[in-house]
């Protein structure tokens, strides 16, 4: 009752209210669109666990529930300590409202983690994964102090792409969706009516005029053609025999059989063995890409690029800009003559406004207008969350105005864009905030919608908190480091800088211990493998600065360590402070220790904060007569139940699948190579008279890189 009263009094504070929901116009082409793709339905989302709600999960679950079905509240917030099972109430609350859901989380390791968990409790469910899929990310930029202009340079990856197209899929497809996303998600992903306008649907008894006519449409849809080898985004055409590899999964291939211009039958085969895993009476082939434009489309919004560009090229010229005005205009005919000749060009999203037909200023299509009208969205770590919403679009203004001002991009450029944070929020219909320490607006706007949960159902409680002088420190850091991972136990070490993480890291690692250190660099794939080697006891310590704070499940930390804790500021504020407290509080040995040398008043609350929960959760246990024991996850990081194919095994698959193709590949040149220099070395009378490795030649030689060449593909 306390806390409540202490929500009311931050939601009376001055934070701003909500903006009204929208409710989005109805399109009945739209509708109708979407009806036809749904192939899939499920009536429920159906939980799927070993356990049942326990310590204070059934009565947030109940709250939760009845606030969005009962009561109608638009906004609720989760407040509930590490480890006390969050996840287990997300998925009672989906499967309760029966929505389609979209769960927001911080960054790629948090989405991919969740995703896994989620898989694991609603394995009849549609479950997708959605990251930025760029591996490495440079935005064009002008410096015009030292007039430096940087290209556009990305590397994309393939995986998360695959992920992306399953997840917009699953959307059109089925009703029971969950889709697990990172802030990318506020991002344009081109507009959903013309994604799903553009599919093609394939049936049994489906008569073409033409059977070119299919050729054709996979081409518009950015397939492209190969009668070699069938792999993600291609086609290959043998006689009347279609093979199709889909932009969603690359372990299948879509078989399509033709009787002259009729589709005979339909089968998906496994894309490596060939066998046949279903047989299907229809199904629908989504874009390759995203983004597509309509080609009736295209040379209306060319003709509107060239008017703009002529307006700001005489605007240019009237404020004395000659050299802006000529490089604009050198830029915009470049990409216009693109356009034209092969229908794309380099920085294509800075048109998007013009390609897909929208008005100066208004909100880019996400993957939010890809939901149904009546979805909820989930903000995992909303005090991280929500503010990175606010964020993104001053980030992204800033810097195209002045390649705009500089004439590198026309003014619509500014309209690819993030959504603004008022139009994010009036697109949710209804949203439940999930973190340990909730920020102010969280609360102010759920209005004393709080459930907290402290208990855990282990009985594992807060772990107790040191705090020790930082004179000496790293020797007294190695002695607590050897005596937990002589009994098997890990340690998580959060450092103020990369710099720091780095040489501590080498530093242990000339003791001869296991070390790792995880940093901004890697990419989210490598630091899900990070992770997952404490799981499978090949790393006893990571280090690292702010990837080691929210959401990680790691029940084999017993140990956590906080360098520079006195050191006040956003790393070691109050909530940073317990979030990384909470990284030690799945195990029944949990220990915490700060080292500084005065205590803050962060230090302060977060201590105080800790030890509450602890009087709390020894309460219970004394009460229900519970033994605090942990879980052990001996899997992959975030495969939380028994069967949940976690995003990193996939990935660990697939690479492993590609390097037994390229390792197949290479036996197979080798023993031609083996056998054609056998071959020379009897028709010349054997190696004494001229023949072997001679004998076989420089054509010979060619003839098999060239083969090998035609096999490897990168």
């Amino acid at each position: 009752e306390t806390l409540k009263e202490g929500f009311k009094s931050v939601a009376a504070s001055e934070i701003p209210p909500p903006p009204d929901y929208a409710v989005p116009e109805i399109d009945p082409e739209w509708e109708d669109l979407v009806r036809k793709s749904r192939s899939a339905r499920l009536p429920e989302f159906i939980i799927d666990a070993p356990f049942v709600p326990a310590g204070d999960q059934p009565r947030a679950i109940e709250q939760l529930t009845t606030g969005f079905m009962e009561k109608e509240q638009r906004f609720q917030t989760l407040r509930g300590a590490t480890g006390t099972g969050k996840t287990f109430v997300m998925a009672q609350v989906i499967a309760k409202t029966r929505r389609p859901t979209l769960v927001l989380a911080p960054n790629k390791t948090l989405a991919a983690q969740l995703c896994n968990e989620l898989r694991g409790f609603l394995k009849e469910s549609a479950v997708e994964f959605f990251v930025s899929y760029y591996d490495y990310y440079q935005p064009e930029a002008y410096i015009a102090t030292t007039d430096t202009h940087i290209d556009k340079a990305s590397t994309i990856n393939e995986d998360i792409d695959r992920f992306r197209h399953a997840a917009t899929r699953s959307l059109y497809e089925r009703d029971d969706v969950v889709v697990v996303a990172s802030i990318s998600c506020i991002y344009g992903l081109g507009l959903p009516k013309e994604y799903l306008r553009a599919s093609i649907s394939l049936y049994i008894g489906q008569i073409w005029s033409n059977m070119r006519d299919v050729l054709n449409k996979l081409v518009g849809l950015q397939y492209t053609r190969n009668d070699v080898e069938v792999s993600r985004g291609t086609f290959r055409l043998s006689g009347d025999v279609l093979d199709i590899g889909v932009a969603w999964d690359d372990t299948v291939v879509y078989r399509v059989d033709f009787f002259g211009d009729t589709v005979e039958s339909i089968v998906i085969l496994d894309s490596v063995t060939g066998v046949v895993r279903s047989e299907e009476e229809r199904v629908c082939i989504y874009p390759a890409k995203h983004f597509i434009t309509p080609e009736e489309q295209l040379e209306p919004a060319l003709a509107e690029i060239s008017k703009e560009a002529d307006e700001q090229v005489e605007a240019f010229q009237k404020m004395g800009k000659p050299v802006e005005a000529a490089r604009l205009r050198q830029k915009v005919n470049n990409d216009l003559e693109m356009f034209r000749t092969v229908g794309y060009c380099s920085g294509v999203e800075n048109y998007s406004r013009h390609l897909s037909g929208r008005n100066a200023g208004s909100p880019p299509d996400t993957l939010l207008d890809y939901f149904s009208a009546n979805w909820l969205l989930i903000v995992d770590e909303s005090h991280v969350s929500v503010p990175q919403i606010r964020a993104m679009y001053a980030g992204d203004r800033s810097r195209k105005e002045t390649l705009v001002n500089y004439g590198f991009r026309l003014p619509s450029a500014m309209d690819n864009r993030p959504l603004r944070d008022f139009e994010f929020w009036a697109k949710v219909k209804t949203c439940l905030f999930v973190s340990a320490t909730p920020g102010d607006l969280e609360l102010a706007w759920s209005e004393g919608a709080v459930a907290e949960q402290v208990i855990r159902p282990t009985g594992v409680l807060d772990p107790t908190v040191h705090v020790r002088p930082t004179e000496g420190q790293i020797e007294d850091l190695v002695s607590e480091i050897t005596g937990r991972t002589e009994v098997g136990e890990k340690v998580l070490i959060t450092t103020l800088t990369k710099r720091m993480a780095e040489d501590l890291s080498a530093y242990l690692g000339k003791l001869k211990m296991r070390v790792a250190w995880l940093h901004s660099d890697m990419d989210a794939i490598e630091r899900l493998e990070v992770l997952d080697s404490l799981s499978s006891d090949k790393t006893d310590v990571v280090v690292g600065v702010n990837l080691l704070r929210e959401g990680l499940d790691l029940p084999t930390v017993s140990l956590v360590v906080i360098m520079d804790a006195d050191k006040e500021g956003f790393l070691r504020s109050e909530r940073a402070l317990i979030q990384t407290i909470g990284r030690a509080a799945r195990h029944e040995r949990g220990t915490v220790i700060l080292y500084a040398d005065i205590v803050t008043r962060s230090m302060d609350l977060a201590i105080t904060e800790t030890a509450r929960r602890r009087r709390v959760q020894m309460a219970h246990n004394e009460a229900h007569g519970i033994t605090p024991r942990s879980t052990r996850n001996s899997g992959p990081v975030g495969a939380a139940a028994s069967g949940a194919r976690s995003v990193l095994q996939v990935v660990k698959a697939e690479r492993q699948r590609s390097r037994d193709e390229a390792t197949a590949a290479s036996a197979q040149v080798a023993a031609k190579a083996d056998a054609a220099r056998k071959s020379s070395a009897s028709a010349s009378g054997g190696e004494g008279e001229g023949g072997g490795e001679e004998a076989l030649g420089v054509e010979g030689l060619r003839k098999l890189m060239a083969d090998a060449a035609d096999r490897l593909h990168f």
